[in-house]
């Protein structure tokens, strides 16, 4: 993904302009549950050019991020995220196989982003550091962690996010704890 773009102050006639080498890739999973309150898990990863360094988040992340998120809901998950291709491929079908006594997944619509309710939350997290005039990568990394915390303590903002989606929820069974999770990133170059 492109860098996020904002307004900004400088002199007229020249565009302050910040380079910073690396990459941060987030990975995230909103979850919502009929009367309980809506959550959000991460996980986020550097990337600094260096040699043999991933260049961002894998599938064995994203397993990592699942089963952290099934240990602290303490039930099955219903997963519902978009065709990112880290989500077909054969070692990440292996695992849902694996694990379907308490992982059931369905795809999303090809290119249906406003299907998506993690795309309003990087909106979100994106909107913050539009303007920030990061030193180094960490910065950058602090301040999208900061943000992400900052919606993790606003459930509100979270089901906001679903609902600008349209869909409801009401029909959903309250004995499953359904998840909705896609792997994005936020870069910076």
């Amino acid at each position: 993904m492109t860098p996020p773009r904002a307004r900004s102050w400088g002199r007229k006639g020249s565009t302050p302009v910040v380079r910073v080498r690396g990459r941060v890739s987030i990975a995230g999973l909103t979850c919502y549950k009929p009367g309980k309150r809506s959550r959000t898990f991460y996980s986020v990863r550097e990337y600094r050019g260096r040699k043999g360094e991933p260049k961002g988040i894998g599938w064995r992340d994203l397993c990592d991020l699942l089963v952290r998120a099934h240990i602290q809901l303490g039930g099955p998950i219903v997963l519902v995220w978009d065709n990112l291709r880290m989500h077909l491929v054969e070692a990440m079908r292996r695992f849902i196989a694996d694990h379907a006594d308490w992982l059931t997944v369905f795809q999303l619509p090809i290119y249906a982003p406003d299907l998506n309710p993690q795309e309003g939350i990087w909106s979100l997290v994106k909107r913050d550091i539009g303007n920030l005039a990061a030193a180094d990568l960490g910065q950058i990394t602090r301040a999208v962690k900061r943000r992400l915390k900052q919606i993790q303590y606003r459930p509100d903002l979270v089901d906001g996010c679903l609902t600008s989606t349209g869909l409801i929820t009401d029909d959903w069974p309250t004995s499953r704890i359904q998840a909705q999770a896609v792997a994005s990133s936020v870069s910076r170059q």
